[in-house]
């Protein structure tokens, strides 16, 4: 649905440069009718040879070019770069925000538009298509439109349709933040294989093996994870006594913990946003 799609990125860093990878490699979309913007020539040139698209400097080059605008741009720079845009703006284009923390309505504060929006919160994964994608519509987005979002996006990894409110930032400290408690988790099972006598390549390696490995199993088998730790926990085997130990220290009460610390924050920052938005808009006009 994405192939005779204009696909503008306004912003081509991390982030931009996966989904323009993820959309070329899986031939979702063709890559002459990808144009993307950066500050830095060089990384477009570089992006240009990779992928075979169109670049320019020109912000607005871009949202005039495309039909569906994606920016990609740092939080901290989003709405200067909504103000300069703005006025090539309108219902015609599907309109789509990966900045981190913006709300939905701190976009359209800035905007002063009825547009079609979509916010989308993918995670850090994209850049081995296996993000886990969160994606929330703004009230004049259509379904074709959250489709259109969702085909994007799929070329990177896997997409959720959610309500923003609260639910974003549920996803922010879930599948948002979730890769680094994995890190976490992933060091320190290294470290104790370190512990008991294995080589620090070996033991990062089967750590690392070991998660992707049970995380495969999870989703092939559709077997709750429950049922699945119950056919490796043998009785009186070795991993109810490793679970045992688990439990002790509280494993799943720090992992909750640290999912709502997490999007408690989220929540904090977007208020944030919105209010630093409403007042910047006050100021400019």
């Amino acid at each position: 649905m994405l192939q005779e799609k204009k696909i503008g990125f306004i912003g081509s860093g991390n982030m931009g440069e996966a989904l323009i990878s993820g959309l070329v490699l899986s031939k979702a979309a063709k890559p002459e009718n990808i144009i993307c913007s950066d500050i830095s020539e060089n990384l477009l040139e570089d992006i240009h040879n990779k992928y075979r698209v169109s670049t320019t400097t020109d912000n607005i080059k871009v949202a005039q070019q495309s039909e569906i605008v994606i920016f990609a741009t740092k939080p901290q720079i989003l709405g200067s770069v909504l103000k300069e845009t703005a006025a090539v703006l309108d219902q015609s284009k599907l309109i789509i925000s990966i900045a981190a923390g913006v709300p939905l309505a701190a976009i359209a504060s800035g905007l002063h538009k009825e547009l079609r929006l979509i916010r989308v919160m993918p995670n850090i994964c994209a850049f081995v298509k296996e993000s886990a994608t969160a994606i929330a519509a703004g009230e004049y987005a259509s379904k074709e439109d959250v489709a259109l979002a969702r085909a994007i996006f799929d070329s990177v990894g896997k997409t959720v349709f959610i309500q923003e409110n609260v639910l974003m930032d549920a996803f922010t400290g879930l599948s948002g933040s979730g890769p680094a408690y994995i890190f976490i988790i992933v060091d320190a099972l290294a470290d104790a294989g370190v512990k008991m006598g294995l080589s620090r390549k070996d033991s990062l390696f089967l750590s690392t093996q070991t998660v992707l490995g049970a995380a495969k199993l999870l989703l092939d088998s559709k077997e709750h994870p429950g049922q699945l730790k119950d056919r490796v926990a043998s009785p009186g085997g070795t991993a109810i006594a490793g679970i045992h130990t688990l439990e002790q220290g509280g494993l799943r009460t720090t992992l909750i913990n640290a999912v709502e610390a997490a999007a408690k924050r989220s929540k904090k920052l977007g208020d944030m946003m919105v209010k630093d938005f409403i007042e910047n808009n006050k100021n400019n006009t």
